[in-house]
């Protein structure tokens, strides 16, 4: 990825911070971003000190006029953005969805599909102009499987899917290649209640294959190879990476 600038949200921890991490070891320029100054200055300043290029820039997912600031930076620091992984998402409701208000609904969708939509707008048309980029929106198997629980959530995921799917068929003319994966349970803070309490854990792994959930690492690889040449060949696909969750057949 030597050379490229990838720009990627909610890229101060988690699945988002190893993105940013494994692409500035493999060359890539990368943005820093998220809600958090002091949070995104700590993970730009630790690229830079292992001699990796990096910054950072806050921005909230619920704001448009923050977005097109952070697209604005990326774009007059190094004049291009190769590279968007639309990794930040929200959950602010657990719980049937029956019972959930308009306000936290709204705040989904908002935030886990229409800021990605806003992104790929100010992001993808430069892109086309060069013939060549890579989209990368980190959805979740929340997208394809029924929950009790975390069934808005869910259709946000699943929303994600198929605005992949147009945005693929629309650039790809262009050579513009948008994809999204779909991990499973991965140890972040966003899903620690998940995998912190060994009850909930030893009945989640049940139904995985490999008997874990995934590293934050995990989801990196795959995000790097739709971001690198690896990938030239790919777009309009959800790339599950979730260690046989979705075909374990339990749990």
């Amino acid at each position: 990825m030597s050379g490229k600038v990838a720009l990627i949200t909610g890229s101060s921890r988690g699945i988002g911070r190893a993105i940013a991490e494994r692409m500035a070891e493999l060359g890539a320029k990368v943005v820093i971003s998220s809600r958090k100054a002091d949070a995104c200055a700590e993970v730009a300043n630790m690229i830079t000190a292992r001699g990796g290029t990096a910054i950072a820039q806050v921005a909230s997912i619920s704001d448009k006029a923050q977005l097109q600031a952070l697209v604005e930076r990326t774009v007059a620091e190094w004049g291009r953005i190769d590279v968007l992984v639309c990794n930040a998402a929200v959950n602010p409701y657990y719980g049937p969805l029956l019972d959930i208000t308009d306000e936290a609904f709204d705040k989904i969708m908002a935030s886990n599909v229409r800021s990605n939509l806003w992104l790929g707008k100010m992001v993808i048309p430069g892109m086309a102009e060069r013939g060549d980029g890579s989209v990368i929106v980190i959805s979740s198997i929340a997208g394809l499987k029924g929950n009790t629980m975390l069934g808005a959530y869910g259709i946000s995921k699943a929303a994600d899917f198929q605005l992949v799917r147009n945005l693929a068929v629309e650039w790809g003319p262009k050579n513009v290649r948008v994809n999204a994966i779909a991990p499973a349970i991965v140890r972040t803070d966003f899903a620690r209640k998940l995998w912190e309490d060994p009850k909930i854990y030893a009945h989640a792994v049940s139904g995985y294959p490999l008997r874990r959930i995934g590293e934050p690492d995990e989801v990196a690889g795959a995000a790097i190879f739709l971001a690198s040449r690896a990938g030239a060949f790919v777009t309009g696909q959800v790339i599950t990476v979730d260690g046989g969750m979705t075909i374990g057949g339990e749990g």
